[in-house]
């Protein structure tokens, strides 16, 4: 009887490692969050949606005068600059206000308050955790079955007025998503970027 039971443990053990030999394939690049193309564009296309969504019963009133953009975010000095400008291409494009640098100049303040800009990434389904692999990034997993969603979120809300706090702007979000279906070798795209508000 033990012996027909080690042999058992020993063709699982057996089987096991070889399972793990083939899905150890799986192991994807861990990146920083706006590496690539498709993170990039994530990103980029939320912030381009965000700027769309400024409300025109806050900035009408602004039309053909002069504007200072005064923006604040945690970090990423790159992405918040990048959405400096496009907020202000939509501002000139859509409100024909003029965004100027010096407060002297101005005939009202834009105080932007970013509360998100850049990439999250959810998993659900069934995987293996590994854990954490030194000198990676994140957790390391191999995915038996899963849905990934990968997503681009921009969020802000503002203060428009002479001195930059008069009226208050709701909290905007715009988010796009790419999703996967993850498999122990491969990753399956199910869509191309869509955008979700």
């Amino acid at each position: 009887m033990t012996y027909y039971f080690w042999k058992k443990v020993g063709r699982c053990a057996v089987l096991a490692f070889i399972m793990f030999l083939i899905t150890g394939c799986a192991a994807r690049q861990v990146q920083d969050s706006l590496v690539g193309s498709t993170a990039q564009k994530l990103v980029t296309y939320s912030v381009d949606d965000l700027a769309a969504a400024l409300p025109e019963q806050h900035f009408d009133r602004w039309s053909g005068k002069r504007m200072r953009l005064d923006s604040n975010f945690l970090s990423h000095p790159e992405v918040q600059t990048y959405a400096d400008r496009r907020i202000a291409v939509e501002l000139a494009r859509r409100f024909d206000i003029e965004v100027v640098d010096d407060a002297v100049f101005a005939d009202a303040t834009l105080n932007i308050f970013y509360t998100s800009l850049g990439t999250n990434r959810d998993t659900k389904g069934f995987f293996l955790p590994l854990g954490f692999i030194p000198g990676m990034a994140a957790d390391m997993r191999i995915n038996i079955l899963t849905l990934e969603q990968f997503q681009g979120i921009a969020e802000l809300y503002y203060f428009v007025g002479e001195t930059g706090t008069e009226t208050r702007g709701r909290v905007i979000q715009a988010r796009t998503r790419s999703d996967a279906v993850g498999l122990p070798i491969v990753t399956i795209p199910i869509n191309n970027i869509d955008r979700v508000d």
